[in-house]
């Protein structure tokens, strides 16, 4: 199948890249707020390992000023970060050696701080002729201001805006994908609000599931 810039992404054809997400770097966001943020980098984490997306994952100048990439998110990817010094992760010849390994055309990027180690990935990468998608709630910039000029900027260079949801629910497209069923609907319910209370209600109340415990992820019957 062919793939072109108005497709929705497919687990096949996309590799999920993640930027800079340490302490130092996180300390300097307020467009969005910091433990939502944790929590939609760590779904959209999830998301990628339940449908087999390769992950890529860098730091910039660990010891020296950012720190450790966050532990929860380790906890999840399991691999090193490829260190860098540049403000652009693209100028990493070990990271574009990576993404060009994978094969995947389409890039779905998130990184701190928006206006820079996201835009200027995104801006380089899509000169290079990838597709390349930015989730804006898994990103986060030193202002409002900086990171919605930051998107507004990608945007009219080709980027398309996604958010953490957007790209759990796009993967999996069809109830009816019952391998990775499960793990979505644990995403959903651990990171996404008033979806996932939703998921709860459905399953305690309608399908009468016990309200302790693991929850049955496929209630064929009500009791």
């Amino acid at each position: 199948m062919t793939f072109h810039a108005k497709a929705l992404i497919e687990p096949n054809d996309c590799l999920l890249l993640l930027v800079d997400h340490q302490p130092q770097m996180s300390f300097g966001v307020t467009s969005i707020d910091r433990q939502q943020l944790k929590n939609n980098v760590i779904a959209l984490a999830k998301t990628a390992k339940t449908f087999g997306v390769p992950i890529i994952i860098t730091a910039v100048e660990t010891e020296s000023f950012s720190g450790y990439i966050w532990p929860e998110l380790l906890d999840v990817v399991r691999q090193d970060p490829i260190e860098r010094s540049s403000m652009n992760s693209w100028d990493s010849e070990a990271l574009v050696a990576a993404v060009r390994a994978s094969g995947r055309k389409k890039l779905i990027i998130a990184a701190l701080w928006t206006e820079a180690c996201l835009l200027f990935p995104t801006l380089s990468a899509l000169e290079e002729g990838y597709e390349v998608y930015i989730v804006t709630d898994a990103s986060g910039g030193t202002s409002i201001e900086s990171h919605d000029a930051a998107v507004r900027r990608m945007e009219a260079a080709g980027a398309h805006s996604m958010t953490a949801v957007t790209v759990l629910l796009e993967l999996q497209r069809d109830w009816a994908h019952r391998d990775t069923y499960d793990a979505v609907m644990t995403i959903v319910r651990e990171h996404f609000g008033a979806y996932g209370m939703g998921v709860d209600y459905a399953y305690t109340h309608v399908h009468k599931a016990p309200q302790r415990g693991t929850f049955p992820h496929k209630v064929t019957s009500a009791r």
